[in-house]
């Protein structure tokens, strides 16, 4: 097993439309206001930005993800990731029931070189680490969206 390829889902339900749900996650600029462990988003240029992100674990990641995909219709956002991490992130929002299903999908590898040292006996961390920000992710999504502002 290759400690330093990460493929990652996590699935969120959630109780409103698919094109709502789409369009918040969309607005990766404003996913600090609800997503408390994206510290920050920088704007580079038109499809792409910077991210900081920092969850349980005392370490940040800095990101830059640039657009890939950008498809409404479909309800897909697909970005690659740069940084200290390289890869790909998707988001796909689907209709269930009343409401809707966000899958979250990541294949990464660690480009930090304390992240690949450790990860032999850390991966299991990490791992804890990315579940736990992306509950306090559905959370806060699920907090704004019954934001009637």
């Amino acid at each position: 097993m290759d400690t330093n390829h990460y493929l990652l889902t996590s699935v969120w339900r959630l109780p409103v439309e698919p094109l709502r749900v789409y369009r918040l996650l969309r607005d990766v600029e404003r996913y600090p206001q609800w997503w408390p462990q994206v510290r920050s988003v920088r704007r580079l240029t038109d499809h792409s930005g910077e991210l900081v992100i920092r969850s349980v674990l005392p370490y940040r990641l800095l990101l830059t993800a640039t657009e890939r995909e950008q498809d409404e219709a479909a309800f897909t956002l697909t970005a690659d990731l740069t940084g200290d991490l390289v890869g790909w992130s998707r988001w796909t929002v689907h209709p269930e029931g009343t409401g809707s299903r966000a899958v979250f999908e990541e294949e990464v590898r660690p480009a930090k070189q304390l992240m690949r040292r450790l990860a032999p006996v850390a991966r299991p961390l990490f791992l804890a680490n990315h579940a736990a920000m992306m509950r306090a992710g559905r959370r806060g999504l699920r907090r704004r969206l019954a934001d009637p502002a």
